[in-house]
């Protein structure tokens, strides 16, 4: 059975907007460990952004960390997620599959959840 995404869980901040100001503040509250991979991400996508000549890379930047932060703030959601991401090498192939159905099921869910609904 799936637990719904952030099922008995309150999240720890409000979700932020989609912006460098509110997700950097997010990230630094959420998941500050990740901080340094979030300002090398950011880095990639702007010198991307403009080789291609697009704002394509630094929307799909902010949708990631926003996914992130969705699913970081929710503390037994992200405990959820990180259990199942350490399953997923586990040995026994039934175990493998649970865990990379419950890894797709909370990613899904908070990138609805951060696309509106």
């Amino acid at each position: 059975m799936t637990v719904p995404f952030g099922a008995n869980d309150g999240p720890i901040i409000p979700r932020p907007a989609l912006t460098l100001p509110a997700l950097r503040q997010a990230v630094a509250t959420v998941a500050p460990s990740r901080l340094p991979e979030f300002f090398e991400e950011l880095q990639d996508a702007f010198v991307r952004a403009g080789e291609e000549d697009s704002v394509v890379p630094i929307r799909m930047f902010y949708q990631r960390w926003g996914v992130v932060v969705e699913i970081e703030r929710y503390p037994a959601t992200a405990r959820r997620l990180h259990a199942a991401e350490r399953r997923v090498d586990s040995a026994d192939p039934e175990a493998r599959n649970q865990a990379v159905r419950e890894a797709g099921d909370i990613v899904r869910a908070a990138h609805r959840e951060v696309a509106g609904g």
